[in-house]
């Protein structure tokens, strides 16, 4: 078994017992599988494949299913590869990858990995699970830049690499970078989380522009997590655990309240229409809400019955005095995102004692 090998299609269909929303279950193997991070879309555009990660083979490789088959296909077969790295080109021609201390693009039709950047790294994640040690890249969305957090020493470096060529500029070095993200209007300008006790930063492409968007409320002892942005507003969207999802805008810092409930990782479909979330303490399912009306009313859409391990999460916000180690692997949370035609849901569970692939129809 290696790169190429093409498994046969495990998917089957059911629909949720408390919802009836039609439910797919994309992977079925005794192994741990998951979709990339919430803020990472799995599909490309044309929705040809589902990305995923999979450790069927011992290690965490890159998968893809192909739609129109169901079959399950190989795309990676090396140890280092850092898996919440992954990150699927909107075009549908590559993925790109973390592994070792080089970035990498992986060219879907050839399978063939073009080591695209070697970066002079410390490491490429900070120690622990959870923000800038999950190690997560962005990609603009016309596919032509792809941020990178790395460490040089104590810092921590942000660069921004050509896909094309590789040639790559360090624009940012500091205390702490995670969560990359360009806005979906402008690939000029990006978000980064800075510390978990000041994460909501944007800067521009080239460097330039770095500041603060929100600043944590310290006397509430806020508890600012999830950003994403809200395609067609120039706003980012963060979750104030767990009081719900408010948003800022970027050009004239006017902020407002998008939804009251739990929301644990929110994110928009592509036309910024709606939004869903999954639900942590209590779990009261995958939520989808509008996040123009400022009401942001909670319908729910499945149940995933994920286990959402966490138990920091369960009480108030942790940081306050510093880091803390954690125990939250991220397979372990549902992490929905839409698919490009705003249709589909894709979410992970470990219902069944591994970690699994679901997709859920909402629309179509």
């Amino acid at each position: 078994m290696g790169i190429g090998t093409v498994y046969p299609a495990e998917s089957r269909s059911f629909y949720d017992r408390r919802t009836g929303i039609p439910i797919r279950q994309v992977t079925r193997t005794s192994a741990h599988h998951h979709h990339p991070f919430f803020i990472i879309p799995a599909y490309d555009n044309a929705m040809n494949r589902l990305i995923f990660v999979s450790h069927r083979t011992g290690s965490p490789q890159i998968f893809a299913e192909e739609r129109n088959t169901g079959q399950l296909k190989q795309l990676t077969d090396r140890p280092d590869i850092s898996e919440w790295s992954v990150h699927p080109s909107r075009n549908g021609k590559y993925v790109f990858f973390t592994a070792g201390t080089s970035g990498w693009r992986l060219d879907l039709d050839t399978l063939d990995a073009c080591e695209l950047v070697n970066f002079d790294a410390t490491e490429m994640r900070e120690k622990g699970m959870v923000g800038a040690a999950m190690g997560t890249t962005a990609l603009s969305h016309d596919d032509k830049w792809w941020a990178v957090r790395f460490n040089v020493g104590k810092e921590s470096a942000l660069a921004i690499v050509n896909t094309d060529s590789g040639e790559y500029n360090i624009i940012l070095q500091r205390d702490s970078i995670g969560h990359l993200q360009f806005c979906p209007d402008d690939p000029n300008l990006l978000y980064y989380a800075g510390p978990l006790t000041d994460r909501v930063w944007v800067i521009n492409r080239d460097g330039t522009g770095n500041r603060r968007l929100y600043a944590r409320n310290v006397e509430k002892n806020e508890w600012i997590t999830h950003e994403t942005w809200i395609p067609g507003t120039r706003e980012l969207a963060f979750v104030d655990w767990n009081r719900g999802v408010r948003c800022v805008n970027v050009d004239t810092g006017k902020e407002r309240q998008v939804a009251t409930f739990n929301a644990w990782h929110a994110i928009c479909n592509p036309n910024g229409t709606m939004m869903v979330a999954d639900t942590n303490f209590p779990d009261i399912g995958i939520i989808t809400f509008d996040p123009l009306d400022e009401k942001g009313e909670p319908k729910t859409v499945c149940y995933p019955n994920a286990s959402s391990i966490g138990e920091h999460w369960n009480g108030p916000f942790p940081y306050a005095n510093g880091p803390i180690s954690v125990y939250a692997p991220q397979h372990t949370h549902p992490h929905p995102s839409f698919s490009p035609d705003g249709n589909y849901i894709v979410y992970t569970s470990d219902r069944s004692g591994y970690a699994q692939i679901y997709e859920a129809t909402i629309g179509g």
